[in-house]
């Protein structure tokens, strides 16, 4: 039976377009739909989304051909310093500090917009033959046989694939028609999310302030900007996004503090719903999940985009490695492999963001005792503080080829 592609990607956002480089360099012919029409998303101004983009992260983007575009756009984090308290009374006296200086590969991580990361993405698969970018349309239907996966999309046309990759983020229809079910819950919290123009330099350092109601990052960006990620509960979070920017700002500034000087906002505001939601299962009959579609995690810690870049440098080298060695790379043997590799690293993961935002998002007095007396014993260990860090910039664990 005829194919019109090796893999079909449902999804456009940052994964599918990750994954279909790095099948394509590994000689895959691809197809990805992108229910968005993709020259809007790339041609936007700031829309609140910003990556802490770890390192293993960039080194993949490196290796597909992607981070030589976004790099001018990128910011260092050279330093985290993490802390806790309440709003208005500053941190309490103990807080980690983890200093890149202390790891020999350079910055933690780097900052990243959304639309540049995105246009970046877009230029790099316009100028890869083998893959087919159609955009505008989604994957409505999808058919498992014996040899490969027919799709239908909105337009009512139809392909044929070998393997059938879901990229389509939480509500996952390719994971849905898949019969693949999910656990997870709601946070009962809010993003809000904005970006601040301060009077001070950043120097390239990232905050975490967890205050009861939930944490706030602080997170660099170039031109002396940050972008800001603010969980409170969802009540409050709708309080304060009605209010005028004065006002919204007015609420902010004491969470902030005035370490930046003078801070303004910078552009448009944006609240995001917190939840975690994963899939049971990441494969199906010639159907795999990738980032968000397998595993959409609390923020708490940045590594949304760097489990889901995981995902797609595992599955890359799975596939591919299969193909070399003459295996039917869609079979059920082989998407176990990819299966295996990524659900105890994720759920890992999955579980730290979890317990993290459930210790620090309360005001109990003998929980905030605990927490911050162990942040206190990790800031005072030089390797148990440099295990953190390495964690951090993505170099823990089994890495892939694309990301070592």
């Amino acid at each position: 039976m005829s194919f019109d592609t090796d893999i079909l990607i449902a999804g456009g956002g940052l994964n599918g377009p990750a994954l279909a480089l790095a099948l394509a360099q590994a000689g895959f012919d691809v197809t990805v739909v992108d229910a968005r029409a993709a020259p809007a998303r790339a041609a936007g101004n700031f829309d609140g989304r910003g990556y802490a983009l770890a390192l293993a992260s960039k080194r993949l983007l490196t290796a597909i051909g992607v981070w030589d575009q976004v790099a001018d756009q990128a910011e260092p984090m050279r330093d985290i310093k993490v802390s806790d308290g309440r709003a208005g009374e500053g941190p309490a006296p103990f807080f980690m500090h983890f200093d890149h200086r202390e790891i020999e590969e350079g910055p933690m991580g780097f900052m990243l917009e959304d639309r540049f990361l995105y246009r970046a993405f877009l230029n790099a698969m316009e100028a890869e033959a083998k893959i087919t970018l159609i955009s505008g349309t989604e994957v409505t239907d999808q058919a498992v046989d014996v040899s490969g996966v027919t799709v239908t999309l909105s337009d009512g046309s139809s392909k044929r694939a070998r393997l059938l990759v879901g990229c389509d983020g939480r509500q996952t229809g390719v994971g849905t028609r898949a019969k693949i079910k999910r656990t997870g819950w709601g946070y009962g919290q809010t993003a809000l999310v904005c970006a601040i123009k301060h009077e001070k330099l950043h120097n390239g350092v990232a905050h975490q302030f967890f205050m009861p109601p939930g944490p706030l990052a602080i997170l660099p960006l170039p031109n002396n900007m940050c972008s800001i990620v603010w969980s409170e509960s969802d009540e409050a979070a709708k309080a304060i996004n009605a209010l005028s920017d004065e006002d919204y700002m007015a609420v902010l500034r004491p969470r902030f503090g005035d370490f930046l000087g003078e801070i303004e906002l910078a552009g448009s505001r944006f609240t995001y719903p917190l939840s975690l939601s994963v899939a049971n299962e990441f494969v199906a009959q010639r159907v795999a999940l990738v980032g968000d579609a397998a595993h959409g995690m609390h923020p708490i810690a940045g590594q949304g985009l760097n489990a889901g870049l995981r995902d797609v440098a595992a599955l890359a080298q799975i596939l591919s490695e299969a193909q070399q060695r003459g295996e039917d790379f869609a079979s059920a043997l082989v998407l176990a492999r990819y299966q295996e590799w990524r659900r105890f690293d994720t759920a890992t993961l999955v579980a730290t963001t979890d317990l993290t935002n459930k210790l620090f998002s309360n005001d109990n007095p003998l929980l905030r005792a605990a927490r911050d007396l162990g942040m206190g014993v990790v800031g005072a260990m030089p390797g148990l503080r440099r295990t953190f860090m390495r964690e951090a910039a993505g170099l823990n664990g089994e890495l892939p080829k694309l990301m070592q």
